[in-house]
């Protein structure tokens, strides 16, 4: 039986396999060996990269022969090519043995550029003698591409203007209020603006077309203006802050994720209150630590949260007068590294601080820019080395922390009417841009373009006959963003030195609206309604429309107005017979010249004598008229004085 029971299975039994119902049933599996299969694929790339070295040492050779025929050449040229192939073509021999050794080293062909890229410089001339075609370049000779780029580079470097990124424009239309928040995730692929309309909106680059309208608009914190918008360095939250006393921070798509807890008021020391309790002024993220931000209220209070922990606050600065007395901040950022925290403050100082030492501060400047006045914006060199401010005092100037008692440069008469008025550095940290204020009717609002080292104005934009308030200069996209006081977000880009942002949506031909969306009535959304009550839910539009196409009185087309004598009932206004020039003359003759008084008292006479509408209803219930009697009037003489006057 076991004999038996082999040879079932070395032979298939046909019987077998049709009731199985496939026809391989009972034969031996298949194995398969990898290591043999690598040999074979590395011995065929082999012998495919040995023919193709043969092949192309077969062209070069009869291409070096026809030079030698060459019979228009004389024979000092014919002498002079001949010499010089020479060694050629002994090279040629021995970049083919030295690939029959490669080949027999089991090289394949991707290894061997590899190879040939890690050997010496005659290999590597040999390799361009491969792909060049020609008698070679003298030493000296350079491409001349490469000197049109040098020179556009050199051009470039000595005139930072050339560097600004302003030959194109897009205008988004935010709304008709103040476009005073700014955002650019880190990647440049969404921008976010918020304005004193309440409202933040989104647009995404990638997803807009030429129409250039947001994808999303909402208002996170109700009625109150929005004074910061910022992505974290990670771009996957963003920080809002508004004029109310607690920060929120949404998601990329305008969820939120959470909102700073409100501080007592009543209570004095602003350290043991667990967050903010007035107004705040601004906001910003730490560049290292992606879930922790700053903000900076008019409670006086400097304060450090992480998205994590939404009950209370991380740390608190206090900023002081030469009093020390409380002083209010407008404006706080980190520095590039995260260690210090700036704030500008009403008393027209600067005070900065160690992130981990809250108590004093470790740099501090007095006289930065005018008492009384709100200083707008604080912002840090991408090297670090510089602070640069915007004060409400129509000033503009540079710092270093080091020696923090004189500004580096100041440039003035710089209109500010905005607290949120504020400036940017460019992306190689050499100009320094910020936006001016006008009054309605006062002209326009100008980007000024200034150099850094000397603050010499480069450049203007005029932007619009309203103030710049915000300015953004993206490094990775080289666009800068523009928020301005009429609701307009300008996006500047230069087709050739910026890269993405606007560029994606400008090329972007306009949707076409489709009409299914059009004529497919609003769906109700009743989630609590009685089944029967429910209305079915909307599968999609084309069905809606189909089912809307059979319904005879939705897809009724109204009838057009009737030219002619009239057909099918309907009366022409426009007739040639008589009835119908009567009919037009009775509907249009409507005046009426008669006294009012007039038209009504003509039916007095006929009411009274023959009552139908009135008195027939009163018949019964009306009360006998009871009419006073008037004694006949006797002579006035008579009568004494009191009595002949009227009252």
């Amino acid at each position: 039986p076991l004999l038996a029971d082999a040879e079932m299975l070395g032979a298939p039994d046909p019987e077998l396999a049709a009731t199985m119902g496939f026809s391989g049933f009972g034969k031996k599996a298949r194995t398969f060996d990898l290591e043999a299969m690598f040999e074979q694929t590395r011995r065929t790339a082999v012998e495919r990269s040995r023919k193709v070295l043969e092949a192309r040492e077969k062209e070069m050779e009869e291409q070096a022969e026809k030079e030698f025929r060459s019979p228009c050449r004389d024979s000092s040229a014919s002498a002079s090519s001949a010499a010089g192939a020479g060694p050629v073509l002994t090279r040629r021999e021995e970049t083919c043995s030295e690939s029959e050794d490669s080949s027999d080293e089991e090289l394949t062909g991707a290894s061997r550029q590899s190879q040939a890229s890690a050997q010496g410089p005659a290999e590597d001339t040999d390799d361009e003698d491969d792909e060049f075609i020609g008698p070679p370049l003298p030493p000296g000779f350079k491409d001349s591409d490469d000197d049109n780029d040098n020179d556009d580079t050199e051009e470039e470097e000595n005139n930072p203007v050339k560097k600004i990124p302003d030959s194109h424009e897009i205008t988004l239309q935010h709304g008709t209020k103040t476009v005073s928040a700014l955002g650019l995730d880190p990647s440049g692929a969404r921008l976010i603006t918020g304005g004193y309309d309440y409202d933040v909106k989104f647009w995404d680059f990638a997803g807009m077309d030429a129409s250039l309208q947001a994808f999303r608009s909402l208002q996170p914190c109700e009625c109150h203006q929005i004074k910061s918008l910022q992505y974290s360095s990670t771009g996957d939250v963003i920080l809002v802050v508004s004029g109310n006393s607690q920060a929120k921070v949404l998601d990329r798509d305008g969820f939120p994720v959470m909102e700073c807890i409100k501080g007592d008021q009543y209570i004095v020391d602003m350290t043991n209150t667990k967050g903010h309790t007035a107004m705040l002024n601004s906001g910003c993220w730490h560049p290292k630590i992606k879930e922790e931000f700053l903000t900076c209220s008019n409670d006086g209070t400097v304060r450090t949260w992480d998205v994590n922990n939404e009950k209370k606050h991380k740390s608190v600065f206090k900023p002081r007068s030469a009093q020390g007395k409380r002083v209010i901040p407008t404006t706080c950022t980190y520095s590039r590294d995260g260690k210090l925290i700036a704030a500008g403050c009403q008393d027209g100082s600067i005070q900065i601080w160690d992130r981990n030492m809250s108590v004093h501060t470790k740099f501090h400047c007095r006289q930065a820019h005018a008492p009384g006045t709100d200083t707008s914006c604080l912002t840090f060199s991408y090297d670090g080395t510089v602070l640069a401010s915007r004060g409400g005092d129509d000033t503009l100037k540079t710092w270093d922390i080091r020696q923090f008692k004189t500004p580096l440069k100041s440039a003035e008469r710089l209109p500010s009417f905005f607290p949120m008025t504020d400036c940017c550095f460019s992306p190689d940290d050499k100009i320094l841009v910020t936006g001016t204020s006008v009054k309605k009717g006062g002209g326009s609002g100008k980007l000024f373009f200034f150099y850094r080292e000397t603050f010499e104005k480069l450049y203007e934009i005029e932007v619009t006959d309203a103030s710049v308030v915000r300015c953004l200069w993206h490094p990775k996209l080289n666009q800068i963003m523009v928020g301005t006081g009429n609701g307009l977000a300008k996006v500047y880009y230069d087709p050739v030195k910026s890269q993405r942002g606007a560029k994606l949506c400008v090329v972007k031909t306009k949707r076409k609206e489709r009409q299914a969306e059009t004529l497919t009535q609003d769906y109700i959304i009743t989630p609590h309604a009685l089944p029967m009550f429910r209305e079915p839910r909307q599968r999609s539009t084309r069905k809606q429309l189909e089912k809307d196409r059979l319904d005879p009185m939705k897809s009724h087309k109204p009838e057009p107005p009737v030219a002619g004598p009239g057909r099918g009932g309907r009366v022409g206004t426009h007739g040639g017979t008589l009835s119908s020039y009567i009919v037009k003359n009775i509907a249009l003759d409507k005046t009426d010249d008669s006294n009012p008084r007039e038209a009504i008292l003509r039916h007095a006479k006929e009411a009274e004598e023959n009552p139908y509408w009135v008195a027939p209803a009163y018949a019964k219930t009306q009360p006998k008229t009871v009419f006073a009697e008037v004694e006949p009037e006797d002579d006035e003489t008579d009568k004494p004085e009191w009595k002949k006057r009227k009252i």
